[in-house]
């Protein structure tokens, strides 16, 4: 009697434990977000979140679906597009693959404390109105981008050395006075070395300011990165001077007030 009793009890449990694993576990197991190995390239397959637009409708929420000229011009088979959903995310690809992506930062300079510091000491505070035809505004807003690029250099350094010790070797870019649509801007970025020899990481930015908004642009060559990287490095140094032209001629001009 005992054991047929013991028996009807595991087969009571038995139906139960579905339902016990659909609503209990989750209170002691929460759902993990997954997470992608940093250190580990994404495969450059067309996927939803990098892949050539589609649509209008699809791409509605990029930004780069406003500031991006007509017409890019892209190397010969290469097409230049924003990347479908609304990741602020421009694709490069070949063939219906992804070869690489630019991204781009919009940052209000309102909650910027720091950059509205650099625009103090350049001589044009925060909310000054902007004349850009002017070239002593240029010279000042320039002096204040420079002065922002030089802090994250620093900031660069510091967490580069944290993170790889003496296994990498960095140099930093020469600063370049460039024009980011009608905007004066600054060209720069920064190239490690792997010890044993050949290349860890390069990337390349551009930094614009329109009086209201900082623009970071940048594109790169990273197998750590997830976005704003080319796969190979090879793709990078073709794209190159296309990306400077797709800069100077993006849709950012300036906007007076504060």
């Amino acid at each position: 009697m005992l054991r047929v009793y013991h028996l009807f009890l595991l087969v009571v449990l038995l139906l139960l434990a579905p339902l016990g694993f659909k609503f209990v576990l989750p209170y002691f197991f929460p759902n993990k977000v997954e997470q992608k190995n940093s250190v580990t390239a994404p495969t450059s397959k067309t996927s939803p979140l990098i892949s050539p637009g589609a649509s209008s409708n699809s791409i509605e929420g990029n930004i780069w679906q406003k500031i991006l000229g007509k017409n890019p011009i892209a190397p010969h088979g290469w097409q230049i597009a924003p990347c479908q959903g609304n990741a602020p995310l421009l694709c490069v690809s070949s063939k219906g693959e992804v070869l690489g992506t630019v991204e781009i930062g919009v940052y209000q300079v309102s909650n910027n404390p720091n950059f509205q510091k650099d625009l103090q000491e350049a001589g044009v505070p925060f909310g000054t109105q902007l004349d850009y035809k002017n070239p002593s505004n240029q010279t000042k807003v320039l002096s204040a981008l420079k002065a922002w690029v030089a802090y994250y250099y620093t900031s660069l350094l510091k967490d580069r050395q944290k993170g790889y010790g003496n296994k990498i070797s960095f140099s930093t870019h020469p600063l370049e006075e460039v024009s980011v649509g009608k905007l004066p801007g600054v060209r720069y970025g920064f190239t490690g070395i792997k010890q044993e020899g050949g290349l860890q990481e390069q990337y390349i930015s551009h930094v614009a300011y329109d009086g209201k908004t900082l623009y970071v642009i940048s594109t790169s060559f990273d197998p750590g990165a997830v976005t704003g990287k080319f796969e190979k490095l090879e793709n990078l140094l073709i794209f190159q001077p296309y990306y400077y032209a797709i800069a100077e001629n993006l849709n950012l001009s300036v906007i007076n007030g504060s």
